[in-house]
């Protein structure tokens, strides 16, 4: 961003002020592309600012002076591309981005409104905390389906025994016990896994 001032003379200064990018962002990004995720840039800056952070973190597709209703006409585009977005934004006029997005993370040092609209809000300047939330997501996604399957082929299983009865109704009632206690198991593997993206 840039602020100008003209004295009574007429000469015009200019002072120029440049954010700099967050800690570990380009790891961060690299993160997630590398983990099979499309990442982009929603901006209100100057298309030039917007292209040189681009370039920093190496991301191809980015928006620049976009207004908040034209960041949100972006998330409803991609949306309706079937697409899910995680939406990441600190400023004020990011706040109907992160209401509009699928999900939203803000970090603790972005404006109250953002922090507010935002779903998570996770601490510090670094983002390896987004990466870590993407991982975590995405491992219980994983536990889910492996839970629903072994539900299912313990019903798939043991039902139609008990119903024909070959199996007593105790031996029914210690597999459907077994099945609940073998989900939550695999359940519990997630907080002693280490996750990655």
């Amino acid at each position: 961003a840039s602020l100008c001032h003209r004295d009574e003379n007429g000469h015009v200064t200019t002072l120029v002020r440049e954010d700099a990018v967050r800690p570990q962002a380009l790891d961060t990004v690299t993160a997630i592309q590398q983990g099979g995720l499309a990442t982009e840039i929603l901006s209100g800056d100057r298309q030039t600012a917007v292209a040189s952070v681009a370039a920093t973190l190496k991301i191809t597709r980015y928006f620049s002076q976009l207004l908040p209703t034209e960041k949100i006409q972006r998330l409803k585009g991609l949306a309706e591309s079937g697409h899910k977005v995680l939406m990441i934004g600190d400023g004020l006029n990011d706040a109907p981005a992160l209401a509009t997005a699928h999900a939203s993370l803000s970090p603790s040092t972005a404006a109250d409104i953002s922090q507010t609209t935002a779903d998570a809000i996770f601490q510090g300047d670094a983002l390896a905390p987004v990466v870590e939330t993407l991982a975590v997501a995405r491992a219980c996604q994983r536990m889910a389906l492996q839970n629903f399957a072994i539900a299912i082929g313990y019903n798939i299983m043991f039902v139609p025994l008990a119903m024909s009865g070959h199996v007593t109704p105790l031996l029914a009632a210690i597999a459907m016990s077994a099945s609940s206690l073998a989900v939550t198991g695999n359940a519990l593997r997630l907080r002693t896994r280490k996750v990655r993206l």
